[in-house]
This record gives C-alpha cells, sequence and structure tokens, in this order.
C-alpha cells in the first residue's frame, strides 16, 4: 500500500509539472499582452507594467522563475487586480462555488439513485419509461439551458426565486437546481443499467435460492455491487465541486471560482489563468486517487497489490 501511494504522489507531481509548462508556453504563445486592452495608458506604464510581471524577460527565464515560485506554493498575482493574489481569489470565490457544487451533486445522487432503483425493480414498467426518457433528456440538455428555464419560469413568471447574484441561500436555490438536473439524469441511467446487470448474476440468484428477503438481497447484494460504476464517476464529480460551475455561476452571477476563470480569460490575467489552471488541475487529480481507495470499499474484490 506504501509503494502505491508513493507512486501515485510521485504521478501526481508529474502530471502537475506537465500541466503548469504546457499551459505557461500556451498562455505566453497568445498573441499581444494582458495590459493590451488597457488601449489609453501610456506607453511608458504599460512598460514598466511590463517590467514588474517579469514580461519583458524572456519566455525560458520566465519559466524557470515561474516555476521556482510555484515550488513554494506561490502561484502568482492578478494582472488586473492590484495586490490580488490567486490564493486570494481561490479562499475566496471556492467557498461559494462548493456550495453550488456540492448541493447538485447531494441533490442529483439522492435523487438519481432513487429513481435508478425503482427503475430497476419495475423494469419494462411504465415508470421504468417515464425514468430513461427523462434520463435521455436530462443528459443531452447542458445545464446552461436548465439554468435559463429556471430563471425564466420561478424568477421572472413566477417571481418567487431571485436570479442573480449572490446575498442568501435563496439565491443558490436555483443554481443548485440547475446544476443538478444532469447529475441526476447520469445517476438514474447509470445506477439502473448496473443493478439491471448485477440482478441477472449467478450469486444473485443463489441469494434468492437461499431464502433471503428481497429487501435484503437487494440491499446488502445487489445494491451494493451495482455502485462500483458509480464511484468512477465520483472522481470529476467532486472534482467539479470544488472547481465550480463556470457556465452556471456566470448566467446566475455567483461570484465563484468558475466565474473568476471566466473574468480571468476574458481579461487576458495570464497569471491568473495559470494560477487557477494549476488549482483545478490538483484538485481532480487528488479526486482520482480517491476513486482508486473507494473502489476497494465498495467492493472487497478489488484490492491492491
Amino acid at each position: 500500500m506504501l509503494k502505491y501511494t508513493l507512486r501515485r504522489v510521485a504521478s501526481l507531481i508529474i502530471t502537475l509539472f506537465l500541466i503548469a509548462t504546457v499551459t505557461f508556453f500556451l498562455m505566453n504563445a497568445v498573441p499581444g499582452d494582458p495590459f493590451a486592452l488597457d488601449r489609453d495608458t501610456p506607453q511608458v506604464i504599460r512598460d514598466s507594467l511590463d517590467q514588474r510581471y517579469g514580461l519583458d524577460k524572456p519566455v525560458l527565464e520566465r519559466y524557470v522563475i515561474y516555476m521556482g515560485r510555484l515550488i513554494k506554493g506561490d502561484l502568482g498575482m492578478s494582472m488586473k487586480f492590484k495586490g490580488q493574489t490567486v490564493i486570494d481569489k481561490v479562499t475566496t470565490t471556492m467557498p461559494v462555488s462548493i456550495k453550488v457544487g456540492l448541493g447538485g451533486v447531494i441533490l442529483g445522487v439522492f435523487i438519481g439513485v432513487i429513481f435508478g432503483i425503482i427503475a430497476a425493480l419495475n423494469n419494462g414498467k411504465t415508470f421504468d419509461f417515464i425514468v430513461i426518457i427523462a434520463a435521455i433528456v436530462g443528459v443531452s440538455i447542458p445545464n446552461f439551458v436548465f439554468a435559463t428555464l429556471f430563471q425564466r419560469l420561478f424568477g421572472v413568471t413566477l417571481g418567487i426565486l431571485p436570479i442573480f447574484g449572490y446575498k442568501g441561500f435563496l439565491y443558490l436555490i436555483l443554481p443548485i437546481f440547475a446544476a443538478a438536473m444532469q447529475n441526476i439524469a447520469f445517476y438514474a441511467r447509470m445506477l439502473r443499467s448496473s443493478m439491471l446487470d448485477v440482478m441477472n448474476q449467478d450469486y444473485i440468484m443463489t441469494a434468492q435460492s437461499k431464502g433471503l428477503t428481497r429487501r435484503s438481497v437487494i440491499f446488502r447484494h445487489t445494491l451494493r455491487n451495482s455502485m462500483l460504476p458509480l464511484v468512477t464517476s465520483f472522481g470529476p464529480m467532486l472534482a467539479g465541486v470544488l472547481t465550480g460551475n463556470f457556465v452556471i455561476e456566470k448566467i446566475f452571477g455567483i461570484p465563484g471560482i468558475g466565474n473568476a476563470m471566466i473574468m480571468a480569460i476574458q481579461g487576458s490575467d495570464y497569471m491568473m489563468i495559470m494560477g487557477l489552471t494549476i488549482v483545478f488541475s490538483f484538485i481532480s487529480v487528488v479526486m482520482y486517487f480517491m476513486v482508486d481507495i473507494l473502489y476497494g470499499i465498495v467492493d472487497p474484490r478489488i484490492r491492491i497489490s
């Protein structure tokens, strides 16, 4: 287990190094500079800003300086907002993104799993067909479409919920439901298919032949083994909780980390873009590592040798 963990940590470091390298050179390959949008700024001030952020140095020298700071945990400072570091932006925006993302995942898993179980237990019946159709529609339609529909229905037509900004829990209800729609459809469809597959296995028939109750067979054998494919999706799903729902946050005006990334891209804030990309990558890699550990918990047959 120790050897496996050390290998994964080494893989994590190498992955982050490659991502940081590729991101740095891609950002430096973009034409222009982050201060080009400020056309009214005198050239003297632009030259001073280039010198301050090291943009007047050769690319390789800037790369060495940036990686040296990155090793020390310094993700850099914003080129658009004076005195604001990438770490400051992450610590102020990520808590809001976690509320939206975690709410969407919890709601999506809870409703999706219930629908998937009921559909599998009623295979071929009316409710099963309703779940299948709803799941296809839910997966096919992007979350931002649901976001705009919810804004129109609950904010404009009914006027019962706020549709823009963040001033309390009420402002998170519509974003959470918009973020949960695809999760509901995804988990309902996947769990239904997984349960139907497990229900046809020999060990389920053996459990039934031993006289176990239907409830016991479903919860102790069928459901537990059906959850394994869902664990695979927890990595990117949990990463999305922490890194934010980019488009949803933008539509609802939620000051989360996803919205911060969009603003950084629109403002050509190179340091902010590179820093947030590294943060997103780190979170994703860690979540996938956790998925490997969950495999062994959900299914005892899977062990790390």
